[in-house]
């Protein structure tokens, strides 16, 4: 018997594909890459990239390591790399990545926190407390 070659998750032989005039109703979660170019009415939770096609939708909240999104997003999205919305993105709701790249022509409505899970804080000097102060 031959032994199977374990294939990394965000390898490009792990795709799973959605394609256009299919719609899932329900959670996805997967461990491998995801490209949509239908519909997902449901959160979506992708280990690795995801990449939203022109004619692919998402009707949830979306959770991923990096994102490349062309079509439609109505719900929270949470990326922990790279998020990039490509000129015909359109997204509805609230956004929290470490890094964003924006093409002209994107539409975005809601808000956009920046974080950097694996920044440091920085640490700022505590006030000196004022002393003998004469009002």
């Amino acid at each position: 018997m031959k032994k199977r070659a374990t294939v990394a998750p965000d390898s490009p032989d792990r795709l799973n594909v959605i394609v256009e005039g299919s719609k899932v109703v329900g959670d996805m979660i997967t461990e491998s890459n995801l490209r949509i170019d239908g519909i997902v009415e449901g959160n979506v939770t992708v280990a690795s990239k995801i990449v939203i096609g022109k004619t692919g939708q998402i009707n949830g909240n979306l959770t991923c390591g990096d994102a490349d999104i062309e079509g439609k997003i109505d719900g929270l999205i949470k990326v922990e790399g790279l998020l990039t919305l490509r000129s015909s993105a359109r997204i509805v709701g609230e956004i929290t990545t470490s890094k964003l790249q924006v093409e002209e022509g994107a539409n975005f409505s809601g808000n956009c926190t920046m974080s950097n899970a694996g920044a440091k804080p920085v640490s700022r000097p505590a006030a000196e407390p004022e002393e003998n102060v004469i009002y």
